[in-house]
């Protein structure tokens, strides 16, 4: 039960689940849904009115972005749309899920808790968009499968280890914070390469005389 954790388990199964969700919103909102419908992370009492992503209705429609997510994510060059749609949609939903982790006392850790989330789901998001820029530019659509579904096992093994092993939910949080750093710091200079490869060269300048 949440409420018997240490400061230190309750904020690394807050950053873990808020950088997971920069990766897998739609998946982690389920995922949280059906911890608090099944009791295994209860909200606080001042938090209760997060006590909607249990509801049934909210579950269903989590439920079924993640389906429409799992495709989109596996389509070369669409997965880049989605993820250019979601770039403000995912920071909110990971702020939103560290709330619904974080038991604060006051309304200044409540706000602490929203931006820091914020913007771990942020980064998260941002590596994940470098890396799968990168990805796409391969003319093969396999890679692009491929590490979408390592994504998905990922989030899911992950999310899985965060709720039921809080303990070592701190270092899964710090393990994602250096691979989403690292990811986009790769994908800039892979991208950059590509870039100043494409760039035409130069035309001389004819001499002033003519030919």
């Amino acid at each position: 039960m949440i409420e018997h954790l240490g400061i230190v388990e309750i904020l690394g199964l807050a950053g873990s689940v808020s950088l997971l969700a920069g990766w897998r919103l739609y998946l982690c909102v389920l995922a949280t849904g059906l911890a608090m419908h099944f009791g295994v992370l209860p909200l606080p009492e001042h938090l209760k009115a997060l006590q909607v992503l249990a509801n049934p209705w909210v579950m269903g429609v989590a439920g079924l972005a993640a389906f429409l997510e799992f495709f989109a994510d596996k389509v070369i060059w669409l997965d880049t749309v989605w993820d250019t749609i979601h770039t403000a949609i995912r920071p909110l939903g990971g702020a939103l899920l560290t709330l619904a982790v974080v038991d604060p006392s006051d309304p200044a850790t409540q706000a602490i808790a929203f931006i820091l989330g914020g913007g771990a789901s942020l980064l998260a998001h941002g590596g994940k968009a470098s890396a799968r820029a990168v990805v796409n530019t391969s003319p093969e659509p396999f890679s692009n499968i491929a590490v979408s579904t390592l994504e998905d096992v990922a989030t899911t093994g992950l999310l899985y280890l965060a709720y039921t092993n809080p303990v070592t939910a701190g270092i899964v949080a710090l393990v994602l914070l250096v691979l989403a750093v690292a990811l986009m710091v790769v994908a800039w200079r892979v991208l950059r390469r590509i870039f100043l490869r494409v760039q035409p060269e130069p035309v001389a300048p004819l001499p002033a005389g003519g030919p």
